[in-house]
């Protein structure tokens, strides 16, 4: 079990991210990649991206980056550095520019029990074509595995900061951590991880949380292992379905819209209503009361968008939360 203590301070400090992170759903999807008993709402992209993968051969840096990313144990903390808050780009020059010393101190940490793979020797020491080389890897394997699922990825995201949102303003900053249940549990300061593969306690010190919520997170949350490292507690969402990639997009063949021919029900009045009242995130029993329509009619109009790619939907207890994704989001601006 992990332990993370707060303070009041490290209470007023704790927020979620602003969005998914691209470098954390990188580096997360690398670990799940070889799981075939995994979530079968990963099954297609798996095989996508396990094809494409065996058909280029893969690089040397490629095979790299994924030893350094196995299914289990330990890997590498500069791989997800704090920067990439701010983006993709923001977190690749973050690793680029990460010291030689820490290199070393994570690879050695990486070694032990676990035998370096080859070009791990290089990038220890620093050498800025073996850095070059893994990000150049990292760049080639979002376009294949993340860049096509991005907006599902985000929708997933989104979805579940609406929901913490709402825990927040009911709550405050308890009321979030609480929300956290079943993975972890808020009690007297303490927020205990359970499922962690070893106990372990993490202290903040004035220096607050970040939650970052992910699609690729597998059932336990993940934590950085250097302590004297911003504190970050990545934890799994709802994936919503699982991936498709955008049409024409992918590692695969291009897979036809699944809501396309469900757009066509986004023509009505009542419905478009039901997307424009959702902007902030809604549940059933506040769309049928802000539009005045019953209960069973929200619900069904709510489905239909649903199919159509235009809402998510998350139930907690006997309430559902609906919330736009990007396209709902698009369309609705547009």
């Amino acid at each position: 079990m992990l332990k993370i203590y707060f303070s009041a301070e490290d209470i007023l400090r704790t927020r979620v991210a602003p969005a998914a992170d691209p470098m954390w759903e990188l580096v997360l999807s690398l670990h799940l990649l070889p799981d075939r008993g995994g979530d079968p709402l990963l099954a297609g992209w798996r095989r996508d991206v396990t094809r494409v993968l065996r058909a280029g051969g893969g690089s040397a840096d490629l095979k790299l980056l994924m030893a350094l990313n196995p299914p289990r144990g330990y890997f590498p903390d500069f791989l997800t550095p704090y920067e990439s808050v701010s983006g993709f780009e923001a977190g690749l020059e973050a690793v680029r520019s990460t010291p030689a010393t820490r290199l070393r101190r994570d690879l050695a940490r990486f070694a032990v029990g676990t035998r370096l793979p080859a070009g791990a020797g290089a990038l220890a020491r620093g050498e800025s074509g073996a850095v070059r080389g893994l990000t150049g890897a990292m760049e080639q394997y979002r376009g294949l595995a993340i860049d096509p699922y991005w907006t599902r990825i985000q929708a997933a995201v989104e979805a579940d900061r609406a929901r913490r949102a709402r825990a927040l303003l009911d709550g405050g900053i308890e009321g979030l951590l609480a929300s956290l249940r079943p993975a972890m549990r808020w009690e007297g300061g303490v927020l205990e991880v359970r499922g962690y593969p070893y106990s372990r306690e993490l202290h903040l010190d004035g220096r607050g949380l970040l939650l970052v919520p992910s699609f690729f997170c597998a059932a336990t949350p993940v934590a950085l292992l250097d302590p004297a490292l911003p504190p970050v507690l990545v934890y799994p969402v709802d994936r919503l379905g699982g991936l498709v990639p955008a049409l024409g997009v992918g590692a695969g063949p291009a897979t036809p819209d699944p809501g396309r021919d469900a757009l066509a029900a986004l023509l009505g009045r009542t419905r478009a209503a039901v997307l424009a009242a959702s902007d902030d995130g809604c549940t059933t029993g506040e769309v049928a009361r802000r539009l005045n329509i019953s209960p069973a009619a929200a619900s069904q109009h709510t489905t239909v968008l649903r199919n159509a790619g235009l809402l998510v939907s998350h139930r907690d207890r006997n309430t559902v939360l609906h919330t736009l994704t990007p396209l709902g989001r698009a369309m609705l601006n547009s």
